[in-house]
């Protein structure tokens, strides 16, 4: 599996201080954990499952985002090919948002 940092995809380096600060918010990350609870990896390379989520996870944060920010994000996250249930998989994630 080949991880690819997250500004490669063209995403601001802002956004990502932005969420990462609201997530440090208890309430924002219980949010966040439900919106996520169930997905499976299937789920992470569907288009319109992905579109979804990010919208609705920007709406948590409170992050206006424009249709290329969404984009670039969905492309950031369908390449990755996160599987969810795979530890090896969120430890990278993490170690990349650290």
């Amino acid at each position: 599996m080949s991880y690819q940092h997250y500004q490669y995809y063209g995403i601001d380096p802002a956004l990502v201080e932005r969420v990462k600060f609201k997530l440090k918010n208890p309430q924002v990350k219980e949010r966040i954990k439900m919106l996520l609870q169930g997905v499976t990896k299937a789920d992470l390379q569907n288009r319109a499952k992905v579109t979804r989520l990010i919208g609705l996870a920007a709406g948590i944060f409170g992050e206006k985002l424009t249709g290329s920010q969404t984009n670039q994000i969905l492309e950031f996250i369908l390449s990755q090919k996160i599987d969810p249930s795979n530890t090896f998989h969120l430890i990278k994630l993490w170690s990349m948002f650290r």
